[in-house]
């Protein structure tokens, strides 16, 4: 069963992200809350696997110090988007999203993957791309030690492409796709998926046009 706390400021919002999640099968809503302050209480009375909150609100990087969180956002705010990254957050989906996307997105944060539609995905690359952002420490480091297969699974990771998608297309086991990307992430200096993906950009494994819509 996951379990959730649904954080937004927006009653009706919430309350329609509470009815949806109770009423699918393996998820639970653990807690509910308009405010962050009250959201970092209620995350360490019950101890949730997945923190469901709005982009404006704060208190992502105590909230992720506990459990996994999952930024609901729109397309026009890149900067929450970037500071909710660097504070912890395991992915993003945009408010607009259908329920089973939604849905998908907890259920994949809840397994520990990180989780970006693909129009946040782009927004986020292009702008390191145009060094919108400070640099990242990990942006110098080469590729040299990567084999020929981790350097693959690093740009698969690159065009957003699940583990499971990622072992779909190299015909191996979700856990060897793990592996290599765990030797990636080592190996670079790297502590997040999303670094990752960063990573396969700056390095040119991936460009820009060969993301798809």
């Amino acid at each position: 069963m996951t379990r959730v706390l649904v954080v937004d400021d927006q009653p009706l919002f919430r309350a329609g992200l509470v009815a949806l999640l109770n009423a699918t099968p393996g998820m639970t809503v653990v807690g509910e809350t308009a405010d962050s302050d009250t959201a970092v209480l209620l995350a360490e009375s019950s101890r949730p696997d997945v923190v469901l909150m709005d982009t404006r609100l704060s208190a992502v990087e105590q909230l992720a110090a506990t459990s996994r969180v999952l930024i609901l956002t729109t397309v026009d705010l890149d900067e929450y988007i970037h500071e909710a990254l660097r504070l912890g957050a395991a992915g993003f989906v945009l408010k607009e999203s259908e329920p089973a996307r939604l849905l998908a997105a907890i259920n994949a944060v809840a397994s520990g993957e990180m989780q970006f539609s693909p129009t946040v995905m782009r927004r986020l690359v292009a702008a390191y791309l145009r060094g919108d952002t400070a640099v990242a420490p990990w942006s110098a480091v080469g590729l040299d030690e990567l084999t020929g297969r981790e350097r693959e699974v690093l740009r698969l990771v690159g065009t957003g492409l699940t583990n499971a998608a990622i072992a779909a297309k190299l015909t191996v086991t979700e856990g060897t796709v793990k592996t290599h990307l765990n030797r990636v992430m080592t190996k670079l200096r790297l502590t997040s998926r999303a670094q990752a993906v960063v990573m396969a950009y700056e390095s040119r494994l991936v460009v820009p046009q060969a993301f798809s819509a």
